[in-house]
């Protein structure tokens, strides 16, 4: 399963959450951050014609363009060590954290993305399914 990128546990939706009235994201919104961190990943791979997005990312690549600030570091290292992550799943969830740093047009991953990356990876948990 670590050489799945992103892993979500799909449970039934509630009726309160279907019935509630807040305004979603518009498809067209979601559209223009996509294509946006996709010319952000054009553009920091414009000389490897090799690579063309995140997830082609070598360990050399993450070291250079998925560095994080020290919260995010302290935040991976405590679920590495509570999820008994593997290193292909250390490398994922860099991968997947620079990609969610760069919808949100984020030149530097920031502590919320390795956040909302290790959610993606509900599959490692032990506790998966219950």
């Amino acid at each position: 399963m670590d050489r799945i990128d992103l892993q979500i546990e799909i449970v039934p939706v509630s009726y309160d959450k279907l019935h509630d009235k807040k305004e979603a994201e518009s498809s067209e919104d979601i559209r223009k951050r996509v294509m946006s961190a996709r010319k952000l990943q054009q553009e920091r791979f414009k000389d490897r014609p090799d690579i063309f997005c995140n997830a082609q990312m070598t360990t050399r690549d993450i070291r250079k363009f998925a560095q994080i600030d020290p919260p995010g570091q302290s935040l991976l290292k405590t679920a590495m060590q509570k999820l008994n992550l593997s290193a292909r799943a250390f490398d994922r969830i860099l991968k997947v954290s620079r990609t969610i740093a760069d919808l949100d047009c984020s030149e530097n991953i920031q502590v919320q993305h390795v956040a909302e990356s290790i959610q993606y990876r509900t599959l490692d948990r032990d506790n998966w399914g219950q």
